[in-house]
């Protein structure tokens, strides 16, 4: 091989480097890439965050929400989660059981309505 085209290959081989190097930073700074963990993160955010709206959508379904409202005004913040709970209105439909930070995000939904 000749001397030239060794250094041809030589920086041809780094210019490559450092052009993916180069695009991968712009691509996850500001191009909207993400790793998979981030990518889960964000999934299960926008999952319970959905769910929270459809439990305030069926509590606030109820004939009765406004008196059950006010009931849920006057227990304390950390014992909201657990009316919801009981109420069921956290649960999916098909689903036995929800999770608590489901009714904790519902809560909170809720409590947003107090003010109201």
């Amino acid at each position: 091989m000749k001397p030239e085209t060794a250094a041809k290959m030589k920086y041809g081989v780094w210019g490559l480097i450092c052009g993916a190097v180069i695009v991968m930073i712009i691509g996850f700074a500001w191009g909207g890439w993400t790793t998979s963990g981030t990518t889960q993160t964000m999934t299960k955010e926008a999952v319970l965050a959905s769910q929270a709206a459809i439990c305030v959508a069926q509590f606030v379904k109820q004939p009765n929400h406004e008196a059950k409202l006010k009931e849920l005004e006057a227990v304390s913040s950390w014992q909201r989660a657990e009316v919801i709970e009981k109420g069921g209105w956290d649960k999916m439909p098909g689903q036995e059981k929800a999770g608590y930070a489901v009714a904790r995000a519902c809560a909170d939904g809720l409590a947003l309505l107090f003010k109201k």
